[in-house]
């Protein structure tokens, strides 16, 4: 729903951009899924397995989506240039954080589940 709401401001962004639309729809499409598969693993193993492949897609879509973080648009005559290395930057180690997380969780899974075992 908010993707929608969002969308409605981006509308006149994606009339200059054109794979704008299937780009931002590919991404939402793919993390909502891996957020809905993880939480329907919720108290397994696997629901952590999700957390990390979901911080992973979402560093790599940044690397491959942003692919020299600079981005140019030419607009009627108009070149116009962004450099969006510190965004890159910054997205990445804020999915990186997630990575470690995710894993953290997972670590402190397993030993939960070793120690409930009986000797």
């Amino acid at each position: 729903m908010v993707y929608y709401v969002c969308w409605l401001f981006l509308a006149p962004i994606a009339s200059m951009i054109p794979a704008l639309q299937q780009s931002i729809q590919t991404f939402v499409v793919v993390y909502i899924t891996l957020i809905i598969v993880g939480e329907l693993s919720a108290g397994t193993v696997y629901q952590h397995f999700f957390g990390v492949a979901n911080s992973l897609f979402v560093v790599a879509y940044l690397i491959f989506s942003l692919n020299s973080a600079t981005v140019s648009m030419t607009y009627q005559g108009v070149v116009l240039m962004v450099d969006l290395r510190l965004f890159l930057v910054i997205a990445m180690l804020l999915g990186l954080l997630g990575l470690g997380k995710s894993m953290l969780q997972a670590i402190n899974f397993a030993s939960k589940k070793a120690e409930q075992t009986p000797i």
